[in-house]
């Protein structure tokens, strides 16, 4: 206000006017005139007239009979101004307005429930009730929580308490439950409040005792009721429930509870509502606070809002700091509700838990025998929840299950390094591991993890450190990935706070016991050497003593013994048929020769499952060797550059499993390979292959004669070829040269896996020798060819035309046969000198090795085994690419694979049909015109009859037809023929039987990528005889007539001139636009045939 009235004479003068008008005339217009010169008062001035301007406010609300809502809600507005900005020094006005404010909310016809007054009303009157409590002097206000105020006060209570339980306005709820704070002296807004002493605090909570019941029940009832009401509401409840009972269960008040307090006999009847606070009283309290301490931690715990949650904080730590003796049952609920914010996703909830923790421990471990009891009550809370844990992760959602995981953690972090001492007590050791067996517990029974099959020729080889995907177990208890975060973590503060020589022998003793609890075993044994190490620990206090270097390293060599022992690596991943069963029996046998040439004895093999495994036996296998893989990389992680001190043992075992035909296997496999390389300080999987190539080579090579016993020798090999680079090359050249030697002695039982090695090595060296071919597109091609003919002119034409008819007839050649003779010089002795004997230069090792893989190629060509010679025919064709830049050696190899291949190409399989003609098209690029006369004569008439009578069938076919191998056939033969006819440079007869074979299909009514192969079979075409093609196509379909550019000339007639257009008319088009053809212009109705 510009100017207020400050002189109290003045002001009451000014004042009287409406204060009468208002006590005569009790309108909402007085109410809002006195309420508008009240503001020109100042404060002080008001203070003394304050009684006065009261009282006309206070007569309206005293007038009998039915009141109007909007004039009590205007008179409690100007009283709350009028409380606002003065204080209530006498004790009758604050009595008398408190009741008469209590009876405004009351229901008229029963005066114990809220009345069904307007939201408005109900808030104005609230906030002077909040403004009366906090005007309140503190000799006044005490006298509100004598014991004959008990009834008066218990009144207000109540109404207050069904007003924020009850209501259904968030507003009129919230601001009801802050009086009832401002009632309890403990409201926690920005204005001065009064000062509570011990004493007054103790005569509060003697009073207050009598209502605790009445205020923790409705207040659990609104914190866990309907969430709609909304975060503030709850918020509010929480803190006047903690408040509440912080101030009646207070350790302080209740060592002496009977000094000063007035016996109940005294009182009359009021006496009847005095509690006395006796220790029996507290303990039946205590017991019943547990009920609905339990219901409010179940009903907050994940709740959605985080501050919430962090009042939930705040309760835990205040009950724990002011009431730790008296709430002694609640004391492991509060702990529960403390350390499950311990790792909360919101930051401020996880700062103000820390805080509350640190200050909880501080205070337990002043003393020591406080300490110890702290200690004691969270051992006893980690050992009720690791045997309460199974049974909360099969019947909680997984929002639940993630809190009480967070709790274990917490315990486990608050515990610190008092977790060694704990988990000494075998009964707690047993239970926390039992309970992480059984929450662990893999589902095993989703048929695709066996389904999936991987290839070692897929494997990454690209340089640098590459991400392979990450692996998601699936859990039978659970689905969320937090849970299995923070269960990872739980195990990683084991092994950092335990005894890691305790903790690894006894879950190794579980890993031993059981199938049923290996895998869950694993895991945890990864997770706590990956704790001993000090890796993915947060939040965790120091501990007392770290691991040596030696410990972890003897820890972790025991642990890889014993996950790549024979029983526990070489498991039944497969559904093996029964042939290769019996191949494999076979294998076992000592029937199978040795590279050394000996008879290999009779051994043990890896495992050989000859009962029949179910789809769980084989799912669990995978998993178990993934988890154990896993575990490798990890204590790679653990040891660091130390790891390379075991690298000769542990390196071997793992790219076997790189190789295997498991997909989850081999990924696993190839995840801890880069672990491994990472924590070596490698920079790649090539180098940690080339560095350590000289032992695992070793290795591979005394178990490939010991077959019998390391069938996966080979499978490590090709592992090793896939991941390094031309380096590796001289070192296994011994190793190939047995390789060889093996399939000459017995082509039957080692050809199956040394085919493999075969394979990755020509692949590898195909990768490191061979360049990759130029890109030109064929209309790059095309269009140069037709480029050039544009710019010829028809004299020209004419001209050459006589020239190559004058010397078909002989006419002048001789001439230019002496004309084109180079001039010869005699050669010089000293030439010849020069030059030396003719011998002939060693050759590269790369195309050594070629050479001779592709001999044995050509006799395995064939075998009676159609995946053998799929196999060997895609080896066959590694072995033609490397060859390819040497021709004297690849033109005789070619000679003599031609029978065997010819066989493959006419009368084989249909699959090995498909990889035999891609061997053809790669030899057709290598080496044409060597083998021109052959593929004409022996295999392009085949392959044009077998299109040509394939052609009516695909044209009638359906969308199905192109999951045939029939079609697969027609679609391979037609994209390699183009390539292959420009290559070998076809006559004009071949050239011709081509076109034949492949004009139907440039139907519409083909499969769309037939079309699109045939369209480039005459691409290619193009390029050879483009002259013959063009009046093919135009026989076809003539899109315009040619009109003589002279008289003299006799006009083109063509047969596809003045047609329809017709079911070859698109495709026909588009190869005349390749000529630079012009536009259709045929004139008439056009009409489709597709």
């Amino acid at each position: 206000m510009d100017h207020q009235i400050g002189n109290p004479k003045l002001a009451f003068a000014y004042l009287r006017p409406a204060c009468v008008l208002l006590t005569r005339e009790p309108t909402v217009g007085n109410v809002k005139t006195l309420s508008t010169q009240l503001k020109h008062v100042t404060d002080g001035t008001l203070q003394q007239l304050q009684d006065y301007v009261l009282f006309p406010l206070r007569f309206v609300l005293k007038i009998p009979g039915p009141r109007q809502d909007g004039l009590v809600q205007a008179v409690a507005e100007v009283m709350a101004y009028i409380l606002e900005s003065s204080c209530v020094q006498n004790w009758e006005t604050l009595r008398d307005l408190l009741s008469e404010l209590c009876l405004c909310l009351c229901s008229p016809t029963d005066p114990g429930k809220p009345s069904p007054a307007s939201e408005e009303l109900k808030s104005a009157v609230l906030r002077c009730l909040d403004a009366l409590l906090h005007a309140a002097y503190g000799d006044v206000v005490f006298k509100l929580f004598e014991p004959t105020m008990l009834p008066g006060l218990g009144a207000a209570i109540s109404l207050l308490v069904a007003l924020g339980e009850q209501e259904k306005s968030r507003t009129v709820q919230a601001a009801a439950l802050k009086c009832l704070q401002a009632l309890t002296l403990q409201c926690d807004c920005s204005l001065d409040h009064v000062i509570v002493g011990p004493e007054e605090r103790r005569i509060l909570g003697n009073t207050m005792a009598s209502f605790l019941p009445g205020i923790t029940i409705a207040m659990s009832r609104i914190i866990t009721g309907d969430m709609r009401h909304g975060h503030a509401v709850t918020v509010r409840a929480i803190k006047v429930w903690f408040q509440t009972v912080g101030l009646v269960m207070a350790d302080d008040q209740l060592q002496n509870t009977e000094a000063g307090e007035r016996p109940p006999w005294e009182l009359g009847r009021v006496g009847e509502l005095v509690v006395q606070r006796t220790p029996d009283w507290v303990r039946n309290t205590s017991g019943r606070l547990v009920l609905l301490l339990k219901k409010i931690i179940s009903g907050t715990s994940a709740h959605q809002h985080w501050r919430v949650r962090l009042e939930m904080v705040n309760l835990s730590h205040h009950l724990l700091a002011n009431c730790n003796s008296s709430l002694g049952e609640c004391v492991g609920l509060l702990l529960e509700a403390l350390v499950g914010a311990v790792n909360d996703e919101e930051g401020r909830v996880r700062e103000r838990c820390e805080a509350a923790l640190m200050e909880v421990a501080e205070s337990s471990q002043s003393s020591d025998g406080n300490h110890r009891a702290f200690t004691d009550v969270l051992s006893e809370n980690l050992h009720s929840l690791a045997t309460a844990l199974p049974r909360l992760m099969r019947t909680s959602d997984d929002q639940h299950k993630v809190f009480i995981l967070n709790v274990f953690l917490g315990y486990l972090k608050i515990l610190g390094p008092q977790v060694k001492v704990v988990l000494n007590s075998a009964a707690h050791l047993q239970r926390v591991s039992k309970a992480l067996m059984q929450v662990l517990e893999l589902d095993v029974m989703d048929v695709r993890i066996v389904e999936e099959r991987s290839s070692v020729v897929n494997i990454e080889t690209g340089p640098g450190p590459q991400q392979a995907r990450a692996q998601r177990k699936h859990f039978l208890y659970f689905t969320d990935e937090r849970i299995f975060s923070i269960l990872k973590e739980i195990c990683r503060m084991l092994g950092y706070y335990g005894n890691m020589y305790l903790l690894v022998d006894h879950f190794m003793d579980l890993y031993k016991e059981t199938s049923v609890y290996r895998k869950q075993a694993a895991m945890v044994l990864n997770e706590v050497v990956t704790g001993a190490a000090g890796i993915g620990v947060t939040g965790a206090q120091e501990r007392q003593a770290v691991p040596s270097e030696e410990d972890m390293k003897a820890v972790v060599e025991s642990l890889i013994e014993e996950y790549t022992s024979l029983g526990h690596w070489h498991l039944a991943t497969i559904v093996r048929e029964e042939a290769d069963t019996a191949d494999l029996e076979q294998l076992s046998q000592s029937s199978l020769l040795s590279i050394s040439n000996g008879v290999e004895g009779r051994g043990n093999p890896l495992h050989l499952v000859h009962k029949t495994s179910t789809i769980h036996e084989l799912n669990s296998n995978i998993w178990q060797i993934c988890i154990q893989l896993e575990g490798i990389g990890c204590f790679a992680q653990a040891l660091g550059v130390d790891f390379r001190l075991i690298l000769m043992t542990s390196l071997y075992p793992v790219l076997e499993k790189a190789g295997d035909e498991t997909l989850l296997i081999s990924q696993a496999a190839l995840n801890t390979m880069r672990d491994i390389s990472q924590a070596c300080g490698y920079a790649s999987l090539k180098e940690l292959i080339n560095e350590n190539s000289d032992y695992l080579l070793n290795d591979v090579s005394l178990n490939l004669q010991r077959l019998g016993i390391h069938p996966h020798a080979p499978t490590v090999l090709s592992v090793m070829f896939n991941h390094s680079d031309p380096s590796l090359l001289p070192l296994v050249g011994d190793i190939v040269q047995d390789v060889l030697q093996a399939l000459d002695m017995s082509y039957d039982e080692t050809s199956p896996l040394f085919c493999t090695v075969l394979h990755s090595l020509m692949k590898a060296v195909a990768r490191w020798f061979v360049s990759g071919p130029e890109g030109t597109s064929e209309n790059t091609g095309i269009n140069k060819v037709w480029c050039e003919q544009d710019q010829l002119s028809l004299r020209q034409f004419l001209l050459d035309y006589q020239e190559q008819k004058d010397l078909a007839e002989g006419i002048g050649a001789e001439e230019d046969k002496d004309s084109d003779l180079p001039e010869v010089l005699p050669r010089t002795d000293s030439e010849e000198d020069v030059k030396g004997p003719d011998v002939k230069a060693d050759l590269p090792a790369h195309i050594t090795i070629a050479k001779e893989v592709m001999e044995r190629c050509i006799h395995l060509l064939s075998h009676s085994s159609l995946p053998l010679r799929l196999k060997v025919l895609d080896v066959l064709e590694l072995c033609v690419s490397v060859l390819g830049e040497n021709e004297n050696e690849l033109l005789p190899m070619a000679h003599r694979c031609w029978p065997a291949l010819l066989l493959r190409l006419t009368a084989d399989d249909p699959l090995a049909v498909l990889r035999a003609f891609r061997v053809l098209c790669t030899l057709g690029e290598t080496c044409g015109d060597f083998l021109r006369k052959r593929v004409c004569k022996e295999v392009l008439p085949k392959l044009t009859a077998s299109l040509s009578k394939q052609a009516p069938v695909s044209g009638r076919a359906g969308p199905v037809y192109s999951h045939t191998l029939a079609y697969k056939l027609q679609l391979a033969v037609l994209q390699g023929l183009g390539p292959l006819c420009l290559r070998l440079d076809l006559g004009d007869s071949d050239l011709e039987v081509v076109t034949e074979a492949c004009l139907p299909y440039l139907s519409c009514r083909q499969p769309h990528k037939l079309q699109e192969a045939c369209l480039s079979v005459f691409r290619h075409l193009l390029l050879v005889d483009p002259d013959a093609l063009w009046v093919t196509l135009n026989e076809l379909y003539c899109p315009c007539s040619y009109i003589p550019p002279h008289t003299d000339l006799q006009p083109v007639q063509l047969t596809g001139m003045g047609l329809q257009r017709n079911e070859y008319t698109d495709n026909v088009l588009k190869l005349l636009e390749d000529f630079g053809s012009p536009q259709d212009t045929t004139s008439g109705d056009p009409k489709e045939h597709c």
